[in-house]
């Protein structure tokens, strides 16, 4: 049974922050930016409210993960699941990464920090996809961290889509079936040229990886807290950092 961690390793020189070691950082974090919506209800705000203050907790996680010298940094945004939700929630959500983009893309570009951005691009509304368009532009040439949004993302679409462009390919006659492997299929997926997540965060207390990134998540180490997206910090993020340094990595073997 999966039981959520916390960690209350404590610097003596400081209660705030847990001891991690310089020589064992995550090369790249995945997050689930779960209980936006919880967040706001508990306070008797509407659901938005909390999508705003979730954009807070982005930038305070990647502030955080540059400084502890995370390569890459990917947050499921938006899945391909959430259309089913209201419009006007929905609506809200596609104007989030031009509000975020528009106040924050100078000092991402500042700080050295490369945008990406993984999913579907033809289910976008057109401000949605040009907004993040200008930003993958504009932070093409920084060499830090990569941040990289998975919007309107799902995992089951994405290897489906893999597969069916090794149907075509092999019609065409231009791949074998004997050629293909892992890392085949590797390369073919939107998330190429990025490392697997060493660690999976999600927020809010739920417990499954709600279809994303289902094959590079084969052997990421998982990390759930109760604490809503909204409340996450550096604190948190450093939790889930010390954490995974305290767990043997096997891939199957022994230690």
């Amino acid at each position: 049974m999966i039981k959520r961690i916390r960690s209350w390793w404590k610097r003596k020189d400081d209660p705030n922050k847990v001891k991690i070691t310089s020589d064992n950082i995550p090369q790249h974090i995945a997050i689930i930016m779960d209980g936006n919506g919880r967040w706001a209800k508990r306070r008797g705000l509407p659901r938005v409210v909390g999508h705003q203050n979730g954009m807070k907790a982005v930038k305070r996680a990647t502030i955080a993960a540059d400084e502890l010298g995370i390569k890459y940094l990917t947050l499921y945004a938006f899945s391909t699941e959430n259309w089913k939700r209201p419009k006007d929630e929905v609506d809200f959500l596609m104007r989030l990464p031009q509000e975020f983009l528009k106040i924050e893309l100078d000092e991402l570009i500042a700080k050295n920090v490369q945008i990406r951005m993984m999913g579907d691009k033809n289910g976008l509304p057109k401000h949605t996809l040009e907004a993040m368009e200008e930003a993958v532009k504009r932070t093409s040439y920084n060499d830090g961290l990569v941040l990289n949004f998975a919007l309107n993302y799902g995992g089951r679409n994405e290897i489906t889509d893999c597969m069916s462009m090794i149907g075509r390919e092999i019609e065409a006659g231009t791949l074998r079936s004997e050629d293909i492997n892992s890392q085949w299929i590797e390369d073919h997926l939107l998330s190429a040229g990025l490392p697997d997540p060493d660690l999976l965060i999600r927020t809010s207390g739920e417990m499954r990886v709600s279809n994303f990134m289902l094959w590079q998540l084969a052997y990421s180490e998982l990390w759930f807290t109760d604490i809503y997206w909204p409340e996450f910090n550096k604190n948190h993020l450093h939790d889930a950092v010390a954490e995974y340094q305290r767990r043997t990595r096997r891939y199957g073997g022994l230690s």
